[in-house]
């Protein structure tokens, strides 16, 4: 694994975790870069980051956006942040340690190995791997991923999963001006768009375990963005319109 590797990281008030998430990954047995795009944190998470541009020079990036713009386009921005500075390896990861560090090298392997396009780190693949969720959200999320996956047809049981690697190819393939989720339905847009557009996705199964410290994100607004986006990109799709 000698290629380039780059973890985004979105943040909102995640000051406290990401000076932990930073130092843990940059202690791993390969050397992945991190960008950290921060929507304007109003508890310093975008100042304690630049501390760790200085302890970590050159492996740690910082885009400070001034408002809180979503999840989608703090991603998309990090795509173009990778593209610009030829990452061939490029991971989504969550701030508050519901995803292991550890397991960011699994994702890499399996695209590294060519067994996958996108990696995805799977709560569902191998029965049900979470940790310390309510049963309510946990009967929301898996009713969420059976009704995304029936409805668009994709390949995979977590079709709102977080954590994954994907190859450059396929962000340089998928339209990225054409987004338009900004919640977790664009963890489902961007799976489809890149199953669509003949790449191979495979599940990694990983332990996801619910955050310690911080507020989750997860909103009314976000469901029903979910709820309709799958047919939009259904039809789009049928259409020829993706």
């Amino acid at each position: 694994m000698e290629k380039k590797a780059l973890i985004i990281i979105p943040t909102y008030n995640e000051a406290t975790n990401i000076v932990r998430m930073i130092d843990r990954l940059m202690a791993l047995d390969f050397p992945i870069d991190v960008l950290v795009v921060d929507d304007g944190s109003p508890d310093g998470t975008a100042q304690n980051v630049a501390v760790k541009q200085k302890e970590y020079p050159e492996r740690v990036h910082l885009i400070e956006r001034e408002s809180k713009q979503g999840l989608g386009t703090a991603y998309v921005r990090g795509f173009e942040f990778a593209l610009q500075h030829d990452y061939e390896y490029i991971l989504e990861m969550d701030a508050d340690f519901s995803h292991r560090p550890e397991d960011a090298l699994k994702l890499i392997r399996a695209v590294d190995k060519g067994e996958c396009d996108v990696a995805v780190g799977s709560r569902y693949c191998k029965g049900i791997s979470i940790i310390n969720w309510p049963l309510s959200r946990l009967i929301l999320s898996y009713a969420a991923n059976i009704y995304a996956r029936t409805i668009t047809g994709l390949p995979i049981f977590d079709t709102t999963a977080g954590f994954k690697c994907l190859r450059r190819s396929v962000i340089e393939a998928i339209p990225l001006k054409r987004i338009e989720s900004n919640g977790y339905a664009f963890q489902i847009e961007l799976h489809f768009r890149a199953w669509k557009a003949g790449f191979k996705l495979k599940e990694v199964s990983i332990v996801f375990k619910e955050r310690q410290e911080g507020v989750s994100k997860m909103s009314k607004a976000i469901v029903r963005e979910a709820i309709w986006r799958v047919w939009a990109l259904k039809f789009r799709s049928i259409f020829g319109a993706l």
